[in-house]
């Protein structure tokens, strides 16, 4: 990585295509559909996503070629579970996915390290974010915080989760005063006895149980993740309705899936 340019071996960076919002959308209808012509080319017109995301990495004793192919892993994972009717950016949505898989990969041998001036826009967005809590009483969103700071919300998303370190397994994830659910409840487990295709068919079944409002809430915080102020805000409701329903869905889950 030089001049703050990704090089990487068979990949003539500067001629990759970029889509625009409007082609976006209309691959991801196609797909939806079952074009999977139209997938290929969402992967190959956000490659450079994944390249904006190297450069901002600071990892230079690891091969680029392989960080790009574990970065385009994420986007491929981003690409399938996309929903367009949350009305969210897909850099948005893909640049936690695509860091994550690159923070996974590092993670064995080395800390993830990022650029001073990434780390300055993350301190930055959360000293405007608190600013915002306190005058308005509600969360501000990622395409307003990039308006005020004068950047992309991609970079916005991309400096926030730069913050974040490695979670342990054991870390709580939800607490409705009963059972506490934990990172390693959420972990495959491969000695599991049993056909994924008939977990994958409980699961969803599990989901579809649940009313569209608890499945559009669970979505958006656990696969998007959101605050309960943005989903409140979202769906002009109270946060307490939407901490409600959240607890139930979960409630419902846990017991469907036992």
């Amino acid at each position: 990585m030089a001049n703050n340019k990704v090089l990487i071996s068979g990949v003539k960076t500067s001629e990759l295509k970029v889509l625009t919002t409007e082609e976006m959308t209309e691959l991801f209808k196609k797909m939806h559909e079952g074009d999977t012509f139209a997938r290929n080319d969402l992967v190959s017109g956000n490659l450079k996503l994944v390249l904006s995301i190297l450069r901002k990495v600071n990892a230079r004793n690891e091969n680029l070629d392989d960080l790009f192919q574990v970065g385009c892993v994420g986007l491929v994972k981003a690409i399938d579970n996309f929903d367009l009717s949350h009305e969210v950016k897909f850099s948005t949505y893909a640049v936690p996915m695509i860091l994550g898989e690159i923070k996974r990969y590092l993670r064995d041998n080395n800390s993830i390290r990022v650029s001073r001036s990434t780390r300055d826009l993350a301190y930055k967005a959360l000293k405007l974010k608190e600013e915002y809590f306190m005058e308005k009483g509600e969360e501000i969103s990622i395409e307003d915080l990039a308006l005020s700071l004068g950047v992309n919300s991609y970079d916005i998303v991309f400096a926030l989760e730069s913050l974040k370190d490695p979670v342990s397994m054991f870390e709580p994830i939800y607490n409705d005063g009963g059972d506490t659910i934990y990172v390693y409840d959420q972990i495959e487990d491969k000695k599991k006895t049993g056909s994924v295709m008939e977990d994958k068919i409980a699961t969803n079944d599990a989901v579809n149980s649940l009313s569209d409002r608890e499945q559009l809430i669970l979505n958006e915080r656990y696969i998007i993740g959101k605050t309960q102020m943005e989903i409140a805000k979202d769906m002009d409701i109270s946060q307490a309705q939407v901490s409600r329903l959240e607890k139930n869905a979960i409630k419902q889950l846990k017991k469907t899936l036992r």
